[in-house]
């Protein structure tokens, strides 16, 4: 489908559009060409991804800047799908274009993933395959193999150096697997091709620490334009992204590790003094002057800068010794370092790159060897770099129950905004999407910042196809809620169970539940267990769960898939902010209803959520009650999208908890006015027949047609929509003039909002077919 937006062509790979998909594209345009920052929240399976590469590809290739596409996601999976969108809409253009435009798109993650020596990709830790790189990849391994040393160098690196910088892969898109293939057949390292070429390249994926982590930013994206759009998919947990990437625990353990680290070092240090002095001396007079320089640089960057580890840093290891908890500010932590053991704030400063520069010289091979000593080098870095928005707390037990102390110091970043600022002031356009990112005026305070546009959209249906209830009771009218006072009442753990039961009953193929904690899903398993009611439930049902190990809940997913496509049929009980209600879809029978049972709030006795909230308040004046509930509701949001991945899809969506009722306002647009008001403060019995009801409206058949012009346009569709929408403007103005209010500097605001999407009108017609 080719259409303009204003004056930019677009290539649609589909016949058919969303009516959403074009607002949403008419909202990125307006974006772009303000130059400034967005909050889009579209829903979930309505085709975010492609209506947003489309969109900005035309822009890149249309207009003369081309200004390069930094796409970020959250997981693998995510990027492999952006990835392969990508490749199926350049082939579109280059179908309808009739030549292959010149164009390079690539996706970088780890070298975990993207390692193909044959002995070092074997490893599966992350930490252990880029230490083995890196030892078979220095710059001084390179210099020692130069010299006719005997020393193990990783081929595929080493053939980069034989090609052209700028053409080390030919135009396209790779997707991961397609640079994995490449890689292989012409013998060259898949992960440095895609490092080295990002500067050559139109569009960029890969996580978002490759943007928000300074310790990965400033190697791997320094070099980036300053014209780049760069977009953050799936954002709706950005915030606490950028504070884990600001964050860091040390643990008696690590200081351990840390300190055989130092020694280890010095002694390597003060062999190369005997063997090779004159080096040593060099490196630390370029390391000066360099440092030089970075002082200064770091005062207007955000990004951590580089260090001098002191051995005496360890002594502060007899602070790990107090029995009582302990919270201070990073001056106070200083302030406390100094006076014990004499260290001033400067070199602390300087510390990780320090330890880079001399394990760089000294030419050590085992770098994972040095990873505690690298953690605490990252500390001492953070704290003396950053005064405000972070906090120390040192808590001598792992938990309030515990009597063995097992000491951890955590370095916590308060403040969401410290990670994404550089980026939000070096790049033009950042846009901020998700299917669930509400309320959408919450990230732009949190995470200091101006829009020029933010919009939800709603969801256009030819059908009804999801139905989202809120049950507030059981059968027996007793109240049910996942509410610290009343969880593991016999009553309220009975009802959950009778609602579990009577869904697995009627839930055709897969069904999914989801848990505020790993604790209580544990301790309501055990009760429903006493009870008889998983037996109940395995009559109609098989019970899987989710766990924190990796491993175990890929297992139980592979399995759930395949139950629910052999007829059998499966639950599967998760946590609310787990793996699984994070980058999981459960399309078409893998998910037919969702439940959530009880609000998924964090565990409010936490002392660094405490800290956080505190922080919020004082700083951004935002509410404790409001973050913490605007935060169980982005992941209760999150788990309900799971269920729906396209309108040919359907399902059952329940918010078992009766505080969901006066949070109704909070979840996203396009749930929110799906739901309605006989709807609300449902009983068990009464949400069994209302799905019962709604899945004999789905078994009825329901052809693509039906939807077209009201779900899906076509080419025509659009068009006409263009042309009322020029109508309407142009009745407006006249109407506007006619009672005066163009007079002076007034200006119309449109009842039609600049993508044409109206509302009222789409309410209108859902409410007459409803009735149809």
């Amino acid at each position: 489908m080719k259409f303009n937006i204003d004056d930019l062509p677009v290539l649609f790979p589909y016949p058919r559009i969303y009516p959403e998909q074009y607002a949403y594209m008419c909202d990125l345009k307006r974006t772009l060409d303000a130059g400034g920052h967005c909050v889009l929240e579209m829903p979930s399976g309505t085709g975010k991804t492609v209506s947003l590469l489309s969109l900005i590809v035309a822009y890149q290739q249309y207009y003369p800047e081309h200004r390069k596409l930094i796409y970020c996601s959250r997981t693998m999976s995510e990027i492999e799908k952006a990835l392969a969108e990508l490749k199926a809409l350049m082939k579109y253009r280059a179908e309808q274009l009739g030549h292959v435009e010149e164009f390079r798109g690539l996706g970088l993650t780890s070298r975990k993933n993207l390692c193909l020596h044959p002995s070092v990709k074997r490893e599966k830790s992350g930490a252990v395959v880029d230490a083995r790189c890196r030892s078979l990849t220095a710059g001084f391994v390179k210099e020692k193999k130069e010299r006719g040393e005997d020393v193990p160098v990783c081929i595929y690196h080493d053939n980069l150096d034989l090609l052209e910088p700028h053409n080390l892969i030919p135009n396209g898109v790779w997707t991961l697997d397609g640079i994995m293939r490449y890689g292989e057949e012409h013998k060259q390292c898949p992960y440095f091709t895609s490092r080295r070429m990002m500067s050559y390249c139109n569009v960029i994926i890969y996580s978002y620490h490759y943007l928000l982590d300074p310790k990965i930013a400033e190697r791997v994206s320094k070099e980036l334009s300053k014209d780049c759009i760069v977009v953050f998919d799936e954002a709706h947990n950005i915030d606490n992204v950028c504070i884990e990437s600001l964050s860091t625990d040390i643990t008696e353990d690590s200081l351990r590790k840390a300190t055989r680290g130092a020694q280890n070092l010095e002694q390597k240090i003060l062999e190369m003094k005997d063997s090779d002095a004159d080096k040593l001396k060099n490196e630390y007079a370029k390391l000066v002057e360099g440092l030089r320089d970075a002082d200064e640089a770091r005062e207007e960057d955000a990004f951590m800068s580089n260090p001098a580890l002191p051995d005496d840093l360890l002594k502060e290891a007899t602070r790990m010794k107090v029995r009582q908890v302990i919270s201070e500010t990073p001056p106070s932590f200083l302030a406390h370092l100094k006076e014990y053991t004499f260290i001033e704030k400067k070199p602390l400063r300087f510390c990780a790159e320090r330890l880079t520069s001399l394990v760089r010289t000294l030419e050590l091979t085992n770098i994972e060897d040095y990873q505690p000593l690298q953690e605490v080098a990252t500390f001492a870095t953070l704290v003396a770099t950053y005064e405000k928005g972070f906090l120390l707390i040192l808590e001598p037990y792992e938990s309030d129950t515990a009597e063995v102390p097992n000491p951890v110091l955590h370095f916590t970043c308060l403040d969401a905004a410290i990670a994404i600022k550089p980026v939000f002031d070096r790049f033009s356009s950042v846009i901020i999407t998700s299917g669930t990112i509400s309320p959408l005026e919450m990230y732009p305070r949190m995470l200091g910042f101006t829009t020029v546009v933010m919009e939800s959209y709603p969801m256009t249906l030819a059908r009804r196809s999801f139905l989202p209830m809120i049950v507030t009771r059981g059968s027996d009218q007793v109240a049910i809620s996942s509410g610290f006072q009343v969880r593991n009442e016999p009553s309220v753990v009975r009802n959950y169970g009778n609602l579990l039961t009577e869904m697995s009953k009627l839930t055709p193929d897969g069904m999914v539940v989801f848990f505020p904690s790993y604790l209580y899903m544990e301790s309501i398993i055990s009760m429903w267990q006493g009870m008889g009611i998983l037996d109940e439930v395995w009559k109609y049902k098989l019970i899987l769960v989710e766990t924190p190990d990796a491993q175990e809940t890929s297992l139980a997913l592979e399995t759930y898939r395949t139950a629910c496509c052999n007829g059998r049929g499966a639950i599967l009980l998760c946590v609310a902010r787990g793996k699984v209600s994070e980058g999981i879809d459960f399309d078409h029978q893998y998910g037919r209803t969702v439940l959530c049972i009880g609000v998924p709030f964090q565990y409010t006795e936490s002392r660094i959520l405490k800290a956080r909230l505190e922080f919020l308040r004082e700083t951004y004046r935002i509410r404790e009650n409001d973050f913490l509930s605007f935060d169980a509701m982005r992941h209760a949001a999150q788990c309900l999208g799971r269920v729906i991945r396209g309108k040919d899809d359907y399902g059952i969506m329940v918010l078992a908890d009766r505080r969901f009722l006066k949070k109704r306002s909070q979840l996203p647009k396009w749930i929110n006015q799906a739901i309605l008001d006989s709807e609300v403060n449902l009983s068990t019995d009464m949400a069994v027949g209302s799905a019962k009801k709604f899945l004999r409206q789905m078994a009825q058949p329901f052809k693509a047609r039906d939807q077209e012009g009201i779900s899906t346009w076509t080419i025509k569709d659009l068009e006409r929509h263009k042309e009322k929408r020029e109508e309407e403007s142009i009745r407006e103005l006249r109407e506007a003039r006619m009672n005066g209010d163009l007079e002076g500097n007034g200006t119309v605001v449109s009842a039609v909002d600049d993508n044409g999407f109206d509302d009222d009108e789409l309410e209108a017609g859902m409410m007459e077919m409803d009735g149809a």
